[in-house]
């Protein structure tokens, strides 16, 4: 699908960036991303994204802003307040860029509708802070046969992973499933709340960011997906490292 005038100008720095091209760009503008999440990590990625050029955005999320999003949740505004994150998200994402679709659905996603809500995404990006909807997400794209970008959040660290085990390696072994890095799920005194423990406020737009260049390389073609590695981010070092998992 050949970019029209308005794309090639509102992506003219893509299109001379060297492993992107524009045929990378056409490969995003051609592309259907689902966002399971629109809040602290959702709304970077969202953002991102949307300014991206991703064709197709579906953003899922059940919950409504309140006031305490917003000091970290930069895409909704007071105005927004009560109404549903991914109908503001979505209204969010048409504003940023007239050229894609973005389309909210209000609803939780659970093992039993996951199939259904992701089909026919050729990428999934999740965020939720729930280890039972990341679980159920990493269940369906693995039998759907599609990647997913998922990420994590602590007070003052995240974590971003690639996950594609329908694929094989080199010497024939299959890409870690979500299983490998997350054998169990954490108990709420492992992992508890951001409500209870608080979060920095930017660190879900570091590592949200990180996301949706995952989601971008691995579509566009270009650079290696942190494919059997997790990226761990700490903001009290400003300091990443990378560690393998199998």
């Amino acid at each position: 699908m050949a970019l029209t005038p308005a794309q090639s100008a509102r992506y003219a720095r893509h299109i001379v960036l060297k492993d992107m091209g524009g045929a990378g760009q056409q490969r995003l503008s051609a592309a259907h991303i689902a966002i399971v999440g629109a809040g602290g990590l959702g709304a970077p990625v969202i953002a991102y994204l949307a300014g991206a050029g991703i064709g197709k955005l579906t953003i899922i999320d059940p919950d409504t802003i309140s006031l305490s999003n917003l000091a970290r949740q930069v895409i909704y505004s007071d105005a927004d307040l009560d109404s549903p994150k991914a109908n503001a998200a979505a209204r969010f994402a048409a504003r940023l860029n007239p050229e894609i679709t973005p389309m909210a659905k209000v609803e939780s996603l659970t093992p039993d509708n996951a199939k259904k809500l992701l089909s026919g995404a050729d990428l999934v990006v999740e965020g939720t802070d729930s280890f039972a909807a990341k679980r159920a997400v990493a269940a369906a794209c693995a039998d759907l046969e599609i990647p997913l970008v998922t990420g994590a959040l602590g007070p003052f660290d995240g974590s971003v992973t690639v996950l594609a085990p329908f694929l094989k390696r080199e010497n024939g072994s299959h890409w870690p499933d979500f299983a490998a890095l997350y054998p169990v799920d954490p108990t709420p005194e492992g992992s508890p709340p951001c409500e209870l423990v608080g979060v920095l406020n930017v660190l879900p737009g570091i590592v949200g960011t990180m996301m949706a260049n995952e989601a971008i390389k691995y579509l566009a073609g270009f650079g290696e997906p942190l494919l059997g590695k997790v990226l761990i981010y700490s903001a009290r070092t400003g300091e990443s490292r990378i560690m393998g998992y199998r």
